[in-house]
This record gives structure tokens, C-alpha cells and sequence, in this order.
């Protein structure tokens, strides 16, 4: 059954909801009728997550609370079934933000991995919006659309199950993103496929493949060409003694964006 997080106000069966419990910890349910969650605060019954107000209150068979709440998409993230990294979402933010991808786009990308980022992109371009995904290993293809299934953004998501250094089969993309080791090597099949002063990004673990790709974009005339970093720093959320916490996501990998000019 295809389903997605709901905006209505009391949870219905099909909803995904995300119960935190005690020292919350969380976990992502889809309710169902008759079945029950076991955790190690107890047992939940589907049943009596039903018709319930987002936010409220239900007690296990061992009396521990736990809360329903509607998860954001970083919760759907990192809850997806994983063969591969997924990128983070200090990452992602960024890319959706500087590549302008919003309601309404088609966007490209090549490196569908295990579809964390497509979960992303579906997200952000909506029901009126269109990703194609490249993916040349079946078997990672299969559980992106899993993922995207389990959520119900499939239906914003074309697949593609080729190699992309014949070219891309859709053209005229809004944005185009390479999750490649090495996307120096599809530069001038990106500028075929991306329309005219398109948005291009990359994702890249090390600077000598950063190298690679600044020389390949130059040499196909695409320019405002930045690199960036993004480190995300958690606090404690305690008044009295608010100071950074143990926890920070570093690095995780370099980004890089560019459009393709047209003289």
C-alpha cells in the first residue's frame, strides 16, 4: 500500500507516525489494523494509535508514555532501509536551497544509491514537480523504490536503470545532481540534458576528486562555480548551562555547484 505522512488532525490507519518514548527514543510505524509494535518500554497496539491527536499521549502495556507525532523529513531519512551512505540532511538543505529546487521542478540525478536524496527531492518539487533517476545496479534501484514507495512519493520519481556515459534520456532539467565518484567524466552529458543557465551540483568525498571535477567544468564552459563545506553543530538544549554538545556532524563530504553558460 503506497502512503504518505498525513496533515490531517487525528492519525488514521495508513498514516506513518513516528512514537517517542522514553530517554526518545523513536521509531516509524505505519498503522495497521490488528498489529502491534514491541519495544523495550513495552507494547503498543495499532489499534489505540488510531484517531489519536498528533502530539498526544498513549501508554504502553508497561505504563511508559510514549508521544505521536507527524515526522519531518529528516526523521523519514534516516529511517530508510540502507545499502549505501545516505547524505546528511545539513547537506541536502543546502543543496535544495542553492540548486532552487522547489514545487514544480524536474530535476535530474545520477547516483540514485539507496534514494535517500530522491525521498528529498520528491519532497521538494511536490506532486506537480518530476525527478528522473540514473542508477546502473538494478539491485540499488529496487530499494530506492522501496523507500520512496513505503512513503508514497513514487509517483514523483522516474527511474532509470542506465549508464549515464551514453547521455541522459531526459533533457531540458531545471537541476541536475551527481552523487558519482567521478562526475568529471559526465560533464558534457550534464550540459545536453540541463536547460539553459541550469542549476548542476556535486557531491564529493575528497579534494582530488574536487580537483578533477573544477577542471572538467571549466573546460565545458560552465561558470559561478562554488565549493563548499557544511558542519552542523548541535547544543545542549539546557538554559542554565547551554554549551556545545559531544555530538557534531562534520565532514561529509564537499559540494559543488555550477551553471552552464551558453557563449
Amino acid at each position: 500500500m503506497s502512503t504518505q505522512v498525513k496533515t490531517q488532525k487525528l492519525t488514521q490507519y495508513g498514516d506513518i507516525v513516528q512514537l517517542i518514548g522514553p530517554r526518545e527514543r523513536d521509531v516509524l510505524i505505519q498503522l495497521e489494523p490488528g498489529k502491534s509494535l514491541h519495544t523495550h518500554a513495552g507494547v503498543l497496539q495499532h489499534d489505540d494509535l488510531v484517531d489519536c491527536v498528533w502530539g498526544n499521549q498513549i501508554k504502553s502495556h508497561l505504563g511508559k508514555t510514549f508521544y505521536i507525532l507527524k515526522p519531518a523529513l529528516d526523521d523519514l531519512l534516516r529511517n530508510v532501509d540502507r545499502k549505501t551512505q545516505i547524505m546528511y540532511p545539513k547537506d541536502i538543505a543546502y543543496i535544495l536551497v542553492t540548486m532552487g529546487i522547489s514545487h514544480g521542478a524536474r530535476v535530474i540525478e545520477a547516483g540514485t544509491g539507496s534514494g535517500a536524496f530522491t525521498i528529498a527531492l520528491a519532497y521538494a518539487v511536490g506532486p506537480e514537480g518530476q525527478i528522473y533517476s540514473y542508477e546502473r545496479r538494478p539491485e540499488m534501484q529496487a530499494v530506492a523504490r522501496k523507500n520512496l514507495e513505503k512513503i508514497g512519493l513514487d509517483d514523483r520519481v522516474v527511474f532509470r536503470s542506465i549508464d549515464i556515459e551514453d547521455g541522459f534520456e531526459d533533457q531540458d532539467a531545471e537541476a541536475l545532481f551527481l552523487d558519482l565518484p567521478n562526475p568529471e567524466d559526465y560533464i558534457p552529458q550534464v550540459r545536453a540534458a540541463l536547460e539553459p543557465g541550469g542549476f548542476f551540483g556535486a557531491i564529493l568525498p575528497t579534494t582530488n576528486q574536487v580537483e578533477r571535477l573544477l577542471l572538467a567544468l571549466k573546460a565545458n564552459n560552465f561558470a559561478f562555480i562554488e565549493v563548499s563545506e557544511i558542519l552542523h553543530r548541535y547544543y545542549k538544549p539546557v538554559a542554565s548551562r547551554l554549551r556545545p554538545s559531544d555530538r557534531m556532524n562534520g565532514h561529509t563530504g564537499y559540494l559543488i555547484f555550477a551553471r552552464p553558460l551558453t557563449t
